[in-house]
């Protein structure tokens, strides 16, 4: 049961951590542009730019 004393802390301490992680990423801006990266793995720069090499 004195184990309870160490762990509920650490518990609440590393969920406000990942809270605070992903407030900060949302002020960040990294969810503003999602369709973006999806689109862009799908051009072929790096083909056109070893052909023109």
């Amino acid at each position: 049961m004195s184990v309870l004393v160490y762990l509920v802390p650490i518990a609440l301490g590393l969920g406000l951590t990942g809270l605070f992680a992903f407030l900060w990423s949302l002020r960040a801006g990294q969810y503003d542009d999602l369709d973006g990266a999806a689109l862009r793995i799908l051009e072929d720069d790096d083909l056109r730019d070893s052909n023109h090499a």
